[in-house]
């Protein structure tokens, strides 16, 4: 398997440092807010990936994180903490909107099909390990006591900037604009490890710490919580490509002064959701969740249909009409496989060259736009429907879009190849001014159960 490696910046032969053992680790949610469907882009892709390496025969644990302290709001150590955020606009307390958020987070991924890590751990539940593996980098100098805050001193990296896309220079005080010099710092890079009562006295949840009462930092939590449950040498670390740089920068600094040898192989980074404003935000208010895309008529699966028709290394842009191309592709697609009988045993001798080709496409860098190529290749070769039926559930254990689940008996029978045949023609008859017949064909898909919408953007449609 070839994967393209952040750190290196190349793609690379995957080669996990013990044997057929894999040890995953994927950056988990802030949990004050609903994930977004950008968010979600990157936890399907994660998904896909481990569960392709299962696939291929690797033996998987995948650790995730629950970031339910210390996420500050701007990518300094400064500024107020996400969750005391959340917590404020809701009044409630830090922790209920934890498991508020936390809950409605599991409940996206189930309805996404994303497999749940084998181990979630939220960062309340490792305040002993931040506080073991802060004191260990000062016992080793690379951390340090100012203003009442321990940083971690990155003049002692030979390299600090890893990722070999930045350059010093080009870096601000704080990153954004908006964000002021901490001047407890002693380099402009350096970042908070332990805060403690001498910041955020509003803060609601503090620890006793050898510094004072206080709370960990945010990049502390990934590195401690994936040592703790995956071990000293880690295979592959995935998260959305803005934690890059620095939240998966420090990180690395960290883990390697703390434990003294190289941490993890490769580092697996999705590229963003983008819609008309750009980057797909939480801060810029009206973002899209999956329980919006629900209340408009789309199936979540659908949504992750969507994604895997991208690469994960590309942006990928939202748009409705996009999104009601992939939901008919996806009604299409299930009616299609639906078709398939059930009766005969599969061939598998004969369905090994398309097997090979789903290997190859998701071998080269997980690429699932040709999967799912792979996938509409076997429904229309020569095979028996059992075979056919073998090889998607095959496919569909990486992919995940439920494309044997039964379609519902008492679901109209949808004819989609003849409503986009009567739209096409509807649309030559607009363009010829033949109003009257534009008007007949808009009457009979409306009696199919058909609405059709009209704009700058073309044509799209839903069932009522």
């Amino acid at each position: 398997m070839i994967l393209y490696n952040t750190l290196t910046g190349d793609k690379q032969e995957f080669v996990p440092y013990e044997g057929n053992r894999v040890r995953m680790y994927t950056c988990g949610p802030t949990v004050y807010h609903y994930a977004h469907i950008g968010n979600l882009r990157t936890y399907i892709m994660e998904d896909v990936l481990e569960k392709y390496l299962r696939y291929a025969g690797y033996d998987v644990t995948r650790v995730m994180n629950i970031t339910d302290v210390g996420h500050l709001s701007s990518d300094a150590d400064t500024g107020e903490d996400k969750m005391l955020s959340g917590a404020k606009r809701e009044h409630k307390s830090v922790m209920d909107i934890a498991r508020f958020y936390t809950d409605a987070f599991f409940s996206d991924c189930e309805k996404l099909n994303i497999k749940t890590p084998d181990i979630v751990d939220p960062a309340t539940n490792c305040i002993q390990e931040f506080i073991t593996m802060v004191q260990t980098l000062i016992d080793k100098g690379y951390a340090y006591l100012s203003g009442g805050n321990v940083y971690f001193d990155t003049s002692k990296l030979d390299n600090y900037y890893v990722f070999g896309n930045m350059r010093e220079d080009e870096l601000q005080v704080g990153v954004r604009e908006d964000v002021t010099e901490d001047t407890s710092k002693r380099n402009k890079t350096d970042f908070v490890l332990w805060f403690t009562k001498s910041k955020f006295d509003d803060q609601e949840l503090k620890w006793e710490s050898p510094w004072g009462l206080g709370y960990p930092g945010w990049h502390i939590e990934c590195s401690s919580i994936s040592i703790k449950h995956l071990g000293e040498h880690l295979d592959i670390h995935c998260g959305g490509i803005d934690n890059a740089f620095p939240h998966h920068t420090n990180e690395i600094a960290q883990s390697e002064a703390y434990l003294g040898h190289k941490w993890c192989g490769y580092w697996f980074h999705v590229l963003h959701l983008l819609d008309r404003r750009g980057k797909m935000s939480k801060s810029k208010g009206g973002f899209l969740t999956v329980s919006l895309l629900e209340e408009k008529g789309y199936d979540p699966l659908a949504y992750r249909l969507f994604c895997l028709q991208s690469h994960y290394r590309k942006p990928l842009t939202f748009s409705f009409e996009n999104l009601d191309n992939a939901q008919q592709t996806y009604e299409k697609l299930r009616r299609r496989v639906a078709l398939l009988s059930e009766d005969g045993d599969p061939d598998m001798a004969s369905a090994q060259p398309y097997l090979d080709r789903f290997k190859e496409a998701l071998d080269n860098d997980l690429n699932t736009s040709m999967g799912v190529t792979a996938l509409y290749d076997v429904l229309k070769a020569p095979l028996t429907d059992a075979t056919k039926r073998a090889v998607v559930a095959a496919f569909d254990s990486v992919l995940s879009l439920d494309l044997l689940r039964p379609v519902e008996e008492d679901a109209p029978s949808v004819d989609v190849d003849r409503i986009e045949a009567l739209i096409a023609e509807r649309t030559r008859a607009r363009a010829d001014r033949d109003w009257a017949t534009a008007d007949r064909i808009r009457d009979e898909l409306m009696a199919m159960g058909v609405v059709i919408k009209d704009s700058k953007d073309g044509v799209s449609w839903e069932l009522r």
